[in-house]
């Protein structure tokens, strides 16, 4: 397969040389135009947390980690100056920590380039590279594909945001914060 800047270059070679049919077919047969339709796929915390448990809450395009949702929610609920969160998130007005370290599901294959919708072709990432990737392959990209993590070594402060749902209220009277404790006391089970 020829190099894509060696087809464009083909191409217009063909334009100076004669008719713009030439220069097509070229496009057409070494560097077809697919368009790419955006996809918005959106999941609920449910079927995040088994995802981001099966990767051990680790980036698997960076090989960073990552942090539960929950906790981060309930920092800024702690610490509304010091790690602020606006619920559209505002670049402005969110802490960074929300782009580096959400974990947010990507699919490997873009959906929108004939990848599946299915967990096998599903990943954890932060918003930022998930954002980043976009509907790119990683190797467009030139990036990699990272293991997935060990949740013994690091569980995304999990463990630290279910001991605090024991002793703060209010992480039983915000919604989004109970919907992230539902999901993962489903995809961790709390031994009693």
């Amino acid at each position: 397969m020829r190099d894509k800047a060696d087809v464009l270059d083909h191409v217009c070679a063909a334009i100076d040389a004669g008719p713009l049919a030439s220069a097509a077919s070229v496009l057409e047969t070494e560097y077809p135009f697919s368009p790419i339709s955006k996809i918005a796929c959106q999941y609920t915390p449910r079927e995040s947390m088994p995802i981001f448990v099966r990767d051990g809450f680790i980036d698997r395009y960076s090989g960073k980690r990552l942090v539960f949702p929950g906790t981060l929610r309930l920092l800024s609920k702690l610490l509304p100056s010091e790690f602020p969160f606006q619920r559209n998130w505002k670049s402005d007005a969110c802490h960074f920590a929300y782009y580096e370290l959400f974990p947010t599901i990507d699919h490997m294959i873009p959906v929108s380039r004939g990848g599946e919708d299915g967990e096998h072709n599903w990943v954890s990432t932060s918003m930022l590279r998930n954002a980043a990737k976009a509907n790119f392959t990683i190797e467009e990209l030139g990036w990699s594909a990272h293991s997935s993590g060990d949740l013994g070594d690091w569980d995304g402060l999990t463990g630290w945001f279910l001991r605090q749902a024991q002793i703060r209220p209010e992480v039983q009277s915000d919604a989004y914060l109970l919907r992230w404790l539902k999901a993962a006391k489903e995809a961790l089970p709390i031994k009693t």
